[in-house]
């Protein structure tokens, strides 16, 4: 899923930015509030990550500005500030969750995905549908065993779980795969989607192709 990440330390952005790519995430990063609020205004993001103390505007100046403008992305602050105080001023400004530094890897990611599962309308951590199961640490079973998946086989996988039964634009696809970096097209979805075919041959669950609408991820032995 593509997320904005805004943090103006720089080696921890990109520390940050390296192992959540690794954990299936596609995320732009910026080092000012000012590039955040005019990247949240332009690109499409599943949820974006603010420092709370950040130059030319603050992570809490970005969120009021994203709410106000009727932006419901999720979003979760980092700060320093471990104060109660500060925190319920985080959240008064429309964040969704706060997490004081210094942290630990493990828990951003479940907090980004309980996130990420609030703003889809689910609760529980396990995903299934047929063979098919999504645990909540980033990886997929398929008929009781690992299904073997590229970083952004997993990632396009997961947008189609989390909207399984629904179709889902390639459009949208790519926005949620692919940076601002990529060098990639939305034509691109269509690689991964046939690699992901294959893969899911030996259960019963298929990618269907809706002409106009996308692609629908179902059960094999449901009628398309």
């Amino acid at each position: 899923m593509r997320l904005l990440l805004a943090e103006d330390n720089r080696e921890l952005a990109h520390w940050l930015e390296k192992a959540l790519v690794q954990h299936g995430f596609a995320v732009d990063c910026v080092f000012d509030g000012q590039a955040a609020d005019h990247l949240l205004q332009s690109e499409r993001y599943a949820m974006a990550v603010l420092d709370i103390g950040m130059p030319r505007m603050d992570g809490l100046q970005v969120v009021q500005r994203l709410r106000k403008r009727g932006q419901h992305l999720p979003v979760l602050l980092l700060t320093a500030r471990s104060e109660v105080a500060e925190r319920v001023k985080g959240l008064n400004a429309g964040a969704d969750d706060y997490l004081p530094k210094p942290f630990e890897l493990e828990e951003l990611d479940a907090r980004l995905r309980a996130l990420l599962r609030r703003s889809e309308g689910q609760i529980q951590e396990i995903q299934r549908l047929g063979e098919l199961v999504f645990h909540d640490e980033g990886y997929f079973e398929l008929a009781g065993k690992p299904l073997a998946l590229t970083p952004r086989e997993c990632a396009l996988l997961t947008v189609l779980m989390y909207r399984r039964g629904r179709p889902v634009s390639r459009q949208h696809l790519f926005d949620q795969v692919f940076n601002l970096a990529d060098d990639a097209s939305p034509e691109s979805i269509e690689l991964y989607v046939h690699r992901l075919r294959k893969k899911l041959q030996p259960g019963n669950v298929r990618i269907t192709t809706l002409r106009g609408l996308g692609y629908l991820l179902e059960c094999g032995d449901e009628t398309p």
